[in-house]
């Protein structure tokens, strides 16, 4: 009886933190103008061009001097993203830059650290989507924290999630409990790595199937 006991208290305490997350995630679109910023990263993955044409637009009405599109398609060329971000030429070539190495969040936040130390920035913009944005932020403080770069958040709404019933949507539901397990296993290994001394090099992050 107490097995059972306990496997449902963990449940509804898991359950309550996956409906607090839906919420978070929901709640957090449409975002508020950010302030003015050094620079500007978007985070890839899917629907990037939503993600992609929103971190232009914040440049193009001078809310960062660049944009870094972290995780780009290797097969994909600079025409290639610049038709999807609806960037003005001139200052597409001028402002824009792309990251090919990262292809997972860890990877995102890995090659987001080198282009704000190469550039010397010390605040940023982040755009990624609404739900991916929780795990992308513990990501990036994770590896930008020795940095003392300053954050601001500018998620994009994800259409499957819109409904507030998401629970009734098979796509839906997936994508809110799969990233929901995905930020406790983050959340999990922040608070090993905070009992004992940190090493930020660590292997290359695996690339996603």
């Amino acid at each position: 009886m107490r097995s059972v006991a306990a496997f449902l208290v963990l449940a509804l305490i898991w359950t309550s933190g996956l409906l607090a997350f839906a919420a978070r995630v929901q709640q957090s679109t449409p975002a508020p103008e950010p302030q003015v910023a050094d620079g500007i990263v978007v985070l890839t993955g899917a629907s990037s061009s939503e993600r992609i044409a929103a971190g232009v637009d914040l440049l193009s009405n001078g809310f960062g001097k660049r944009v870094l599109v972290s995780g780009v398609n290797r097969e994909a060329s600079r025409e290639d993203i610049r038709h999807v971000s609806g960037a003005v030429k001139r200052l597409y070539d001028c402002c824009v830059d792309l990251g090919f190495t990262a292809a997972t969040t860890v990877g995102n936040a890995r090659e987001t650290a080198d282009w704000v130390k190469a550039m010397r920035f010390k605040s940023l913009i982040v755009v990624t989507a609404d739900y991916h944005m929780p795990r992308a932020m513990l990501e990036l403080k994770a590896v930008l924290g020795p940095q003392h770069v300053s954050l601001q958040t500018v998620p994009v709404a994800t259409s499957a999630l819109n409904a507030r019933r998401w629970w009734r949507s098979p796509t839906a539901a997936r994508l809110m409990v799969v990233e929901y397990c995905k930020y406790l296993a983050i959340l999990g290994r922040e608070l090993i790595l905070s009992l004992g001394p940190r090493d930020r090099g660590g292997p290359a992050a695996p690339r996603k199937a």
